[in-house]
């Protein structure tokens, strides 16, 4: 464990999707301007030398493979996300099973074994993974950053809300990348 300097994690959730789904059509529109903003923090990160860590819905598929998660998601309506989004060799990807990245998942022994102390959470949808995993963080008592310009829920509204309880009761910083 690197316990040498803060550490902060960048947290990508549910980014491989396949928008089908009630609501998948306007939630993908959320996601497209988002794409960028991720892709700009992940390179800040991987330069300081911070992990990043893609969580994900497994697609019943129940494996951390992402080229398999990838092929079954990618379709004419996300795959100018999904090519711009892919994990690399060196990224961490893990499936979930719920909501929450840290629910049934190995997020936290993980974290602790990278010397992890702070997190920035991205993805989608923010109204309802990202919020989850942001209070399961809170409640593990990591502080938090969530760029608001990095965070897509099916609605404006949902997504405004998701900031405010994000930044009122869990105490994250909520600033654009």
């Amino acid at each position: 464990m690197n316990q040498e300097k803060p550490q902060q994690a960048l947290l990508i959730i549910d980014m491989i999707n396949d928008f089908k789904f009630q609501n998948g059509d306007m939630l993908l529109q959320h996601t497209i301007p988002i794409i960028q903003p991720i892709i700009t923090l992940k390179n800040i990160c991987k330069a300081k030398g911070y992990p990043i860590i893609y969580i994900n819905d497994h697609y019943n598929l129940w494996q951390a493979n992402y080229d398999k998660i990838i092929a079954l998601c990618k379709n004419e309506k996300n795959i100018q996300i999904i090519e711009q989004i892919i994990p690399e060799e060196d990224d961490y990807f893990l499936i979930k099973p719920k909501h929450s990245a840290f629910y049934g998942t190995a997020l936290h022994i993980l974290l602790h074994h990278l010397g992890v102390n702070r997190l920035a959470i991205t993805g989608i949808a923010g109204n309802i993974c990202v919020l989850f995993t942001a209070n399961d963080a809170y409640m593990r008592e990591y502080p938090l950053w969530v760029p608001e310009n990095c965070l897509a829920s099916a609605s404006n509204d949902d997504n405004q809300y998701a900031l405010t309880m994000m930044k009122n009761v869990l105490k994250a910083q909520i600033e654009p990348v």
